[in-house]
């Protein structure tokens, strides 16, 4: 791709970047409808008491999700240091507040902590 002007690359890219935004709005629409779907399929489920039917065109089930949340976070922090519960907790940094604080603490790294920093580039539709 090296022989092609930056003019005909940013404009190559910049059609990709309208299909496929078309194509995403395209696919939330699918998901859209397809998760009407499912409440309906789950709505028929339970009101013959089913939790798993199956047809000719696929098997549905129905699963129970359950999810926590805290409506208190310093509760439930407190809670999980009282009670060493650590793995409660994800293992995973809050990328903008660490990098707020090694702005603020630039001689402050933690240990066995590893940076990755790359380029991207961005490429905008030139104004109609």
């Amino acid at each position: 791709m090296s022989d092609l002007s930056m003019e005909k690359l940013v404009g190559v890219y910049a059609k990709m970047y309208a299909k496929k935004t078309e194509i995403d709005r395209e696919l939330k629409e699918l998901e859209q409808k397809m998760k009407q779907v499912k409440i309906a399929i789950n709505d028929h489920m339970r009101e013959l008491g089913l939790e798993s039917v199956k047809t000719a065109a696929g098997t549905a089930y129905r699963t129970v999700k359950t999810t926590y949340i805290p409506s208190d976070w310093g509760m439930m922090h407190q809670f999980i240091v009282e009670r060493n519960l650590l793995d409660l907790l994800e293992k995973r940094l809050h990328q903008g507040n660490l990098q707020a604080y090694m702005e603020e603490h630039p001689d402050d790294i933690p240990p066995g902590l590893n940076t990755n920093m790359e380029y991207s580039v961005t490429v905008r539709r030139p104004k109609s």
